[in-house]
């Protein structure tokens, strides 16, 4: 019986700069545009039921060896809870991030943290209310740093349930409400695209924004798949957009 070998992790994307992750890759084709167009990041989902960008484990692998050919981080975004069966994915992967997308407690944090090697990076996703309904982790965003997260990413939760991928943009005043309790670096996310950029002016120059996380603006409308001009316009936006919010 043969044995498989695991995978070394890349070593991390630094956090400096403006990253751009770019979410819900399903071929290699996805990759490659990611990379034509200078994102980052490549988000593989595993473990996301029902997720339309959802990757078996065959798929998932696959998938981040070929983010690593290209020189893109491959991160494995997942609502999996198993803090033993996200090592293993991690170790016979090669992914460079872990974003715990759902509602994992700070305890698979910890146990993560203790499992992986330093290079694999752990990202904890915050789901904030839009309309001023608040963060539902903001009671917990201590006990997530101290369990070892390496990086927030600040997304919206619908009113109907909903998280990841909704399309629905984040409040600016919502996210500036919340950042004074980080003390991680954070990715932004939340119907992101290259035209609302001027209205997180405050947001970007806060010195723990490292960048964005994008799903559908990062997608060619007709086919669906990542588009090389989407994710290039993305680039050009939030890396050398304005940081003050347009004039009314």
């Amino acid at each position: 019986m043969t044995t498989e070998a695991p995978v070394s992790a890349p070593a991390p994307v630094p956090l400096a700069g403006t990253l751009l992750k770019v979410c819900g890759a399903t071929a290699a084709s996805d990759v490659e545009a990611a990379a034509a167009a200078g994102a980052d990041c490549v988000g593989l989902w595993h473990g996301v039921p029902g997720g339309p960008r959802e990757l078996d484990r065959n798929a998932l692998a696959a998938l981040a060896a070929a983010t690593r050919s290209a020189g893109l981080l491959p991160v494995l975004v997942t609502f999996l809870a198993d803090a033993g069966e996200l090592t293993e994915l991690a170790r016979r992967t090669g992914v460079g991030w872990i974003q715990l997308h759902a509602y994992q407690p700070p305890a698979v944090v910890r146990a993560l943290r203790a499992a992986l090697p330093a290079e694999v990076g752990i990202v904890k996703v915050l789901h904030v209310a839009p309309g001023g309904g608040g963060c539902v982790e903001r009671p917990l965003i201590g006990a997530y740093e101290r369990a070892g997260t390496d990086l927030f990413l600040l997304d919206t939760a619908t009113a109907d349930g909903r998280i990841g991928s909704t399309g629905r943009t984040l409040d600016p005043a919502d996210v500036l409400a919340l950042l004074p309790r980080l003390n991680r670096p954070f990715l932004l996310a939340g119907g992101l695209d290259a035209a609302n950029r001027p209205a997180y002016g405050e947001v970007v120059r806060h010195p723990g924004f490292r960048g964005i996380d994008v799903d559908t603006a990062a997608r060619d409308r007709a086919t669906g798949a990542f588009g090389t001009p989407e994710i290039a316009a993305l680039a050009r936006a939030w890396r050398t957009g304005p940081l003050l919010p347009a004039s009314s």
